[in-house]
């Protein structure tokens, strides 16, 4: 296994790194692939899983779905809303552009995406920060 993986190292080395090997799909083949043989060897049994082949259980419950009332979502849109609206926003504009700053350089990110938490960013804005500059991956 460790020689497999030195190998395995080696080949992204002379393909120029691991961008260039994600680039080339590459690293997305090695997965799918190691992916494959696993489940080949679920199905073989050469790989037990116990409850999926093998001990499984006759007894076979369902578990119900959950239901959430729809006054929960409207209550959490509310509370988002009013979040947005209690928060500074020209400094919330400048923790994001710190962020988008930030992304175009090599630069550690990590401290400006804290920064931007702390001074009441969302999630979903930090992100479409990053989208914007980077993209999304469409594998």
């Amino acid at each position: 296994m460790e020689r497999e993986a030195t190998a395995l190292i080696a080949k992204i080395d002379v393909m120029g790194g691991a961008v260039s090997a994600i680039e080339e799909g590459f690293i997305q083949d090695q997965i799918a692939s190691a992916s494959y043989q696993y489940q080949m060897a679920i199905e073989r049994n050469e790989k037990i899983i116990v409850g999926v082949n093998k001990y499984i259980s006759k007894d076979i419950s369902v578990t119900p779905l959950l239901k959430l009332d729809e006054a929960v979502e409207q209550n959490q849109i509310e509370r988002l809303a009013a979040f947005k609206q209690n928060r500074d926003q020209s400094l919330v504009a400048q923790k994001l552009a710190t962020i988008k700053e930030t992304s175009e350089t090599a630069e550690n990110l990590m401290p400006s995406v804290i920064d931007a938490v702390e001074n009441h960013c969302t999630l979903g804005e930090i992100a479409n920060v990053l989208r914007e500059v980077w993209g999304e991956y469409k594998g």
